[in-house]
């Protein structure tokens, strides 16, 4: 497996986008509403993964875009993932782990300070993997992001800790 860094607007990031918003219609009836923009996932504001079989078959994506203080909830120093995604068919690997990881040390290395992201209530294996991960759950009355007042809604952090350097 190959996770590599491409743009948002790749054509592989594009159809693993297309069918993760199907899966979203399937879920809660629409897809995710967003706002998104390339260039909010170059580096070094942001970062957009894929991971590839050998043989050059994407199958899993996930990025993530730098967010300050404002109107939506954020805080000065975020990092807020998005589009994670795996295909049904490569489940259970250890995808979504893997390039969770690569994407918090990149947010960290670029000096974000905190790990978001907002999920919904259909989607219990994203929750389960994210408080695997040491994701918190955010109060109600400290939601962020777009859906932030829908009932459905579910909002996870997580500290972006400098790694300890090792003793000399």
């Amino acid at each position: 497996m190959q996770i590599l860094p491409v743009a948002y607007d790749h054509p592989d990031a594009v159809k693993l986008q297309d069918r993760v918003q199907l899966e979203y219609v399937e879920r809660y009836g629409d897809g995710d509403l967003t706002p998104l923009e390339p260039a909010q996932f170059a580096p070094p504001r942001g970062l957009y993964l894929i991971a590839y079989e050998p043989g050059g078959t994407p199958v899993a994506t996930g990025g993530w875009r730098a967010q300050e203080a404002g109107e939506e909830g954020y805080a000065d120093g975020d990092a807020e993932l998005k589009r994670m995604y795996v295909v049904p068919e490569a489940r259970g690997r250890g995808l979504a782990r893997r390039i969770l990881a690569e994407l918090e040390d990149s947010a960290r290395q670029a000096g974000r300070t905190r790990m978001v992201l907002e999920t919904g209530n259909q989607q219990p294996e994203a929750i389960s993997l994210y408080m695997s991960c040491g994701y918190a759950p955010v109060p109600a009355a400290e939601k962020f992001g777009l859906y932030r007042s829908y009932d459905s809604s579910r909002c996870f952090t997580k500290p972006l800790v400098p790694p300890i350097p090792a003793p000399r």
